[in-house]
C-alpha cells in the first residue's frame, strides 16, 4: 500500500500582525521533524504543500535535512487545495451576529495572545456556526466548500500515485480535519474536537490502494517528545 503523510506546519506567529510566518520555534520544529524522518529512513517520492508561507517554510525546512544528509530530495510541488480555510474571513463574517451573546468577543480576538483560553472558546463557537452552514454570507467559503476543495486535492494525488509511493503533504490543522472527516466519516463537529489537539509538525499517516484510503495514524509527534523539550510541543 502507498502512504500519504499529512504534516501540519510548524508554529506560526499567533497574535502577531502576520500569522502566516513561522516563529523561531516553528522553524526548529520543522528541522527536528526532518532529522527524525532521515533517522527513520523515510524517503518521499513526492512532496506537496499548500501555497501559504507557513506551509511552504515548514516543507523547505524539513526537506533541507534530507539534502544535508546527502539524500535524494523531491522537488516541492504546490497545490492550493491544501491551504487552510480562511479563519480571519470566517471570524469577520460570523462574529457580528454573536456580539449580543458575547459582548467581549471583539476585544478577546483583538488581544488573542493575551487571552488564549478565551480566544479558543470564542473561536470554537464561531467554528460551530461555520460548520452548521446556516450563518454563511455570500462569498464566504463554506465548510462544505472547504471539504470539497480538500477532497479534490486528495483525488489528484491518488490519480497520479501508484500503490508503492510515500507522499508528504505539508498543510494545516483545518485541512487535516477535513480529511479526517472525509476518510473516517466522523461528524464535522467531532473532527474539530480532534483538530484542537493537532500538534505543530505532527505526522498523520494515510494508507491507500487505488482510490481506497484509510487512516493509519494520527497526530504523531514523537520527534518532539524525544527531545524532552515541552516548549516545542505547540498547538497554534
Amino acid at each position: 500500500m502507498g502512504s500519504i503523510y499529512l504534516i501540519r506546519h510548524g508554529q506560526a506567529s499567533f497574535g502577531a500582525d502576520d500569522y502566516d510566518v513561522l516563529s523561531t520555534t516553528g522553524v526548529r520544529q520543522a528541522e527536528v521533524l526532518g532529522q527524525h524522518l532521515v533517522e527513520l529512513g523515510v524517503n518521499f517520492d513526492r512532496c506537496l504543500a499548500g501555497d501559504l508561507r507557513r506551509q511552504q517554510h515548514t516543507a523547505n525546512s524539513t526537506l533541507q535535512q534530507f539534502s544535508a544528509a546527502g539524500l535524494p530530495t523531491p522537488i516541492l510541488e504546490t497545490d492550493s487545495a491544501f491551504n487552510e480555510f480562511d479563519a480571519d474571513a470566517v471570524i469577520r463574517a460570523l462574529l457580528p451576529d454573536m456580539l449580543s451573546e458575547e459582548p467581549n468577543a471583539l476585544d478577546i480576538l483583538r488581544n488573542a495572545a493575551q487571552n488564549r483560553a478565551e480566544f479558543q472558546r470564542i473561536f470554537a463557537l464561531i467554528i460551530d456556526r461555520w460548520l452548521a452552514g446556516t450563518y454563511d454570507p455570500p462569498g464566504l467559503e463554506s465548510w462544505l466548500g472547504f471539504v470539497e476543495r480538500v477532497q479534490a486535492g486528495l483525488q489528484r494525488i491518488l490519480e497520479q500515485a501508484d500503490n508503492t509511493q510515500k507522499i508528504a503533504v505539508f498543510t494545516s490543522g483545518g485541512t487535516i480535519t477535513a480529511l479526517l472527516h472525509l476518510i473516517t466519516r466522523m461528524p464535522a463537529a467531532q473532527a474539530f474536537e480532534l483538530n484542537w489537539q493537532i500538534v505543530n509538525t505532527s505526522l498523520n499517516q494515510l494508507k491507500f490502494r487505488g482510490r481506497e484510503v484509510a487512516l493509519a495514524s494520527f497526530n504523531s509527534h514523537a520527534h518532539l517528545q524525544l527531545l524532552k523539550a515541552p516548549e516545542l510541543i505547540t498547538f497554534r
